[in-house]
């Protein structure tokens, strides 16, 4: 432990260069368990004011990573790690402690009491912060003045996620951790979390969280870092992700019957710059990185040979196309695999 804790002074030093901008510094973090290295080496850091998504499938370390900085869980012992979190050195116990009087958490697995009513939770963890925020004003901003003597258990999959995400900001904190905070929610309870996220972000908060949906990364966060099996694969931001990443845009045209699909096929895979053909019943899928000049040589020989095109659609690329670009398979089909 002694030795722990100087490590950890010497960090601070180290970290004294950081930039104040810095929320969260995060260098050479390893986390062994029994043989499996649960995250092997990574490094990052989170500015002040941005969404920060970890983003990967289930498995991949993102809870672990969270879990860490947050500390709540120990790290392995490497003199190289660094983890500063709002200004305080996580490896030293005595700053982890008073760390989490700063620091908001929304846990994967909701810690709170199904027997206790909404209005019983958010008092009880105001009490144990030096400095807390209104229950009644929270109860407002989450919508919950008509569930304060409900029992979480009888709360719908919406409002406990509400709720949690009032209690992780019982005692205003600067720095927010959410894990995985749509999961289970149906798109209409999903959509309303990610506005209550900007909001958040607006009024000032850094917010990292963890997440496998795409869509939500793209949306929410400012800087991303792709994980997969304990590593993080890329960082950036979602747009520069996909330009570097994933520059193939794609065209989908649907035909009237399967003879006009068959020929219109044939005639596609003889055009030049054609990447990827991807066929259905009566429709198909090409690959290009020039989707100007690929749309139009599309209309030509649809034209020429007199073929109707009943539909056409084009779609830019998105993260699951860096993931796909990256490991070679998509997210949701590991997704799949770990179930």
């Amino acid at each position: 432990m002694a030795q722990a804790e100087a490590d950890s002074n010497s960090a601070i030093q180290r970290g004294s260069a950081v930039s104040e901008n810095m929320a969260v510094t995060v260098r050479d973090l390893f986390k062994t368990y029994r043989s499996k290295k649960a995250i092997n080496g990574i490094s990052f850091s989170v500015q002040r004011g941005d969404i920060f998504g970890i983003l990967g499938p289930n498995g991949a370390g993102k809870t672990t990573t969270l879990e860490i900085i947050e500390g709540l869980r120990e790290p392995d012992n490497h003199h190289s790690t660094q983890i500063l979190v709002g200004g305080f050195d996580v490896r030293n116990r005595k700053q982890r402690e008073e760390l989490h009087q700063h620091i908001g958490l929304q846990l994967q697995s909701s810690a709170l009491f199904e027997e206790l009513t909404v209005l019983e939770t958010l008092t009880m963890l105001a009490r144990l912060y030096r400095n807390s925020r209104s229950v009644s004003e929270l109860l407002t901003e989450f919508k919950l003045e008509q569930k304060t003597g409900a029992r979480i258990n009888t709360l719908s999959g919406g409002q406990k996620q509400r709720l949690s995400l009032a209690a992780a900001l019982v005692n205003n904190p600067s720095l927010l951790f959410l894990d995985e905070p749509t999961t289970a929610l149906d798109p209409h309870a999903r959509r309303s979390m990610w506005e209550q996220v900007r909001g958040l972000q607006q009024a000032g908060k850094t917010i990292i969280l963890t997440t496998h949906y795409m869509e939500e990364a793209e949306l929410l966060c400012d800087q991303l870092a792709i994980m997969d099996a304990g590593r993080i694969i890329a960082q950036g931001t979602p747009a520069g992700l996909i330009n570097q990443y994933a520059t193939e845009q794609s065209i989908t045209c649907r035909l009237p019957t399967a003879q006009a699909h068959s020929t219109m096929l044939e005639v596609v895979k003889q055009l030049p710059g054609i990447g990827k053909v991807e066929s259905t019943a009566r429709s198909f899928t090409v690959s290009t990185t020039n989707l100007a000049h690929t749309l139009s040589m599309l209309l030509q020989a649809a034209a020429h040979y007199q073929i109707q095109l009943t539909e056409i659609t084009t779609h830019n690329p998105g993260l699951e196309n860096v993931y796909l670009n990256l490991t070679g398979n998509t997210l949701s089909n590991q997704q799949e695999d770990k179930k």
